[in-house]
């Protein structure tokens, strides 16, 4: 297995996803990341890894195991907008401002309650 493979899944685990599902999500064939498991391939094409990095809201250097803890974006958490853009990719862009309000809303509200059952 591979370290890229091995960050992926605690990722994944801290959500309580499983690589299967962050696959299908993202519209990343499952086989790549299968590859990575099984070390047939050492790292995700740069962009698989934007994607990946942008789901869980750390950097492609954390996800390529250049830096050692989840580094938050410049402007410090990811923008809620990129998890919803990644989540509803084709399907966001269409949508007029106050949908997409509604979506990010929802997120927040996720987070909210994500928040709560980690204390």
């Amino acid at each position: 297995m591979c370290k890229m493979y091995g960050i992926i899944e605690s990722l994944c685990q801290d959500r309580g996803i499983k690589p299967g599902k962050m696959c299908a999500d993202l519209g990343i064939s499952r086989g790549i990341i299968g590859d990575l498991k099984a070390g047939r391939t050492k790292r995700l094409s740069a962009e698989n890894i934007a994607k990946v990095s942008a789901y869980f809201g750390v950097t492609s250097d954390y996800l390529l195991g250049n830096e050692t803890e989840k580094a938050p974006t410049e402007n410090g958490e990811r923008d809620i907008l990129d998890e919803v853009d990644i989540g509803f990719y084709q399907g966001f862009k269409e949508l007029d401002e106050a949908d997409k309000e509604v979506l990010r809303d929802m997120v927040r509200v996720m987070r909210e309650r994500r928040a709560s059952r980690n204390k």
